[in-house]
């Protein structure tokens, strides 16, 4: 992919989300919830610090992660629908 986040911001793919419920019941796609889940596809360079020390990020290329329900602006990338969000957005890496 040809684009690169800036500073402590990350490109996500979300996964997807499940087709029925414990019970068996398929659930249609007007009722599904977004995902709070996604893959990190790119990653910026990190923030600074005020004294321009660069602070590295925590996450990197591959994690799979939990974030926020409205975290992130949602892009359309080569024909993926993808997030793209701050580092501070992210809730943790899913091991």
């Amino acid at each position: 992919m040809a684009f690169k986040p800036l500073h402590d911001r990350v490109l996500v793919k979300r996964v997807q989300g499940e087709e029925k419920t414990k019970g068996g019941l398929i659930i249609p796609d007007n009722a599904k919830e977004k995902p709070a889940e996604g893959e990190i596809i790119a990653v910026g360079e990190g923030a600074r610090k005020d004294s321009g020390e660069l602070i590295a990020p925590s996450v990197k290329v591959g994690d799979r992660i939990l974030f926020g329900k409205w975290s992130g602006t949602e892009v359309s990338l080569e024909g993926q629908d993808l997030l793209i969000m701050k580092e501070s957005d992210i809730l943790g890496i899913i091991a």
